[in-house]
């Protein structure tokens, strides 16, 4: 699915047609007043007050109507300059404007579009007519308050997007459909995976499914690192006000942690794993003969979101931060950074999930360090790349304050964009907690930190994948793996007990359906379940000591004895 934000072209056409359906509201609405209409990756909004009135989604058809209308007269969009002065006097009336006014710079140039009867501030730019924004879809209304702010008046929220040609508009609809079919949130409650409760908002409750998932990945994780020399570690959910302080995040932080006192100390519930893991490093004196030290933790961490931002799984107050902390000489950083995005490649492979790499430099102020320690550090991470084979992308000054970072951005199976993995050099931890190593000449020396985060967070990858394979998981991450469907209960149910027996000392996840139900219904239950393999068991099964067994989204059945059926699922599972 493509970022519209990121496309000039498409940008360019989608804010010219936020313009456009600003123009026809208020040909409907004459009294309608606007705040900002912005590109977004999805395509475009306004934020729009029209007084008593309310715009229902039965209402869209309408505006875009209007719209249509608008886009064959053809008239040109002329882009004016105005003085300070000039724009107070058109905008008079328009309380919006003037707070827009109100808050620009002194000398800042102000320009606004017009096209007919339609004038906005505006800083552009925009296509040269309206006739060529035709190919549009206003998709959802909703509210949205004044500067995002409570305490302001609720405003109504158009969300629309555009495209070149029909074609593409046509594909894109298409695959925001398939989109919301896949809605993490909705197939979570279908299959049973989590739920979330007004008794903890933001705090997802795993359910049984969800955890048998869950696992999976987890001892994915763990066995992957191992093989890769982590060390594995936990470390506290609650620690003293003062680390925080230490750590810097009391000061930058405070009002996104959880607090509680105890024996009279006042402690926070962590944010962040990565305090905890400086102090398993500190707990022991270490020689550069040692490094790199690898210390990873599947850490529970806690965080205050605003209530409106919360999203399934995607925005939660609770997650588990797979993160891990190398330690390493300044000499190694490069090979250390070589080896994880090789790791990287590896896991994210497994899931079949593309990806690309940002990688973001030094801001232009408010950072820590030299400019040399600086463009030594960038050029690191650049090379681990070229070492990998592997193109990035430079996003200029948007690194950490502590240091230059790689984002990885994953692509799904609908071409969405996500980013999850990062790594992060950070020279401030070190030297905020005072760790060193000892170098050959007995001298003690600050190591260099790499933060590093592979699902970025267990919840929200879980989402991804969720959506990313529309809940019909591959056999190793699968809930359920094995559905068992007795045809009779009576005289088929004894062998089917001793499959599931046989299967669960496998390790094998199983499960059993011999309720009192049609077998056609039961096979339609566990593909709507999306169980990867489904057998029925008859008397031709009990008599041959074979299983039948049918795919998920086939229709083709197949017998095969039952140890053959064993190695085939088990070849499955291990080939994930």
């Amino acid at each position: 699915m493509i970022n519209i934000k990121e496309d000039p072209k498409l940008s360019v056409l989608n804010h010219s047609c936020a313009h456009l359906m600003a123009q026809a509201v208020k040909r409907i609405y004459p009294h309608a007043l606007f705040w900002v209409g912005p590109v977004i990756e999805e395509g475009f909004y306004y934020d729009i007050d029209v007084g008593d009135d309310v715009i229902k989604e039965e209402d869209l058809e309408k505006i875009e109507k209007e719209m249509k209308k608008i886009s064959k007269d053809g008239k040109r969009i002329i882009r004016i300059e105005l003085t300070k002065e000039e724009a107070y006097d058109i905008f008079k009336d328009d309380p919006y404007k003037i707070d827009l006014l109100d808050n620009m710079e002194n000398g800042e140039v102000i320009s606004a579009y017009k096209q007919g009867e339609f004038i906005d501030l505006c800083r552009g730019p925009h296509v040269d007519t309206v006739k060529e924004i035709k190919f549009f879809k206003l998709l959802k209304v909703s509210g949205a308050y004044f500067k995002g702010d409570s305490s302001n008046k609720m405003m109504q929220r158009i969300y629309g997007v555009c495209f070149s040609t029909q074609e593409d508009l046509d594909e894109h609809l298409h695959m925001l459909e398939e989109a919301k079919k896949r809605d993490h949130r909705k197939l979570g409650r279908e299959l049973g995976l989590f739920m979330l409760t007004e008794y903890g908002p933001g705090f997802p409750f795993w359910l049984p499914k969800g955890m048998a998932l869950r696992r999976a990945l987890e001892e994915f994780w763990y066995k992957e690192h191992l093989k890769e020399g982590y060390q594995l570690i936990q470390t506290p959910q609650m620690l003293n006000k003062e680390l925080w302080i230490t750590s810097g995040h009391w000061n930058n932080y405070r009002e996104n942690m959880y607090t509680s006192e105890i024996d009279k100390y006042e402690f926070a519930i962590k944010p962040m794993n990565c305090p905890g893991g400086i102090l398993v490093y500190k707990s022991a004196l270490h020689s550069y003969k040692d490094l790199p030290i690898k210390i990873g933790e599947l850490g529970l961490v806690h965080r205050h979101e605003a209530s409106g931002a919360l999203n399934g799984l995607f925005r939660v107050r609770s997650f588990t931060q797979d993160d891990a902390h190398i330690f390493c000489r300044e000499d190694q950083i490069e090979d250390e950074v070589a080896k994880l995005i090789k790791l990287y490649g590896k896991i994210y492979s497994v899931f079949g999930l593309s990806y690309t790499i940002e990688l973001s430099t030094r801001p232009d102020s408010n950072y820590i360090g030299t400019v040399e320690e600086w463009d030594k550090a960038e050029k690191a991470l650049a090379n681990a790349c070229e070492k990998n084979g592997v193109d990035y992308k430079v996003n200029p000054g948007d690194g950490a304050f502590y240091g230059p970072k790689l984002d990885f951005k994953l692509r799904d199976s609908l071409g969405r964009i996500w980013q999850c993995g990062t790594i992060q050099l950070d020279r401030n931890l070190p030297e905020r907690f005072d760790i060193h190593y000892i170098d050959s000449n007995g001298e003690k020396v600050r190591p260099a930190m790499l933060h590093r985060a592979l699902f970025g967070s267990l919840e929200r990858f879980v989402g991804i994948l969720i959506e990313h394979y529309a809940g019909a998981f591959p056999t190793w991450l699968a809930p359920v793996q094995v559905n068992l469907l007795p045809v009779k209960n009576d005289v088929h149910l004894d062998y089917v007990n001793e499959i599931e027996e046989l299967l669960k000392q496998e390790e094998i996840r199983v499960s059993v359906d011999k309720r009192e139900e049609k077998i056609g219904y039961r096979l339609r239950e566990s593909q709507i379940n999306k169980i990867p393999y489904t057998i029925v068991i008859g008397d031709k099964e009990v008599a041959n000591k074979t299983v039948t067994y049918r795919l998920y989204s086939s229709k083709d059945q197949v017998t095969v004895p039952l140890d053959e059926f064993v190695s085939l699922i088990k070849q499955d599972i291990e080939n994930k």
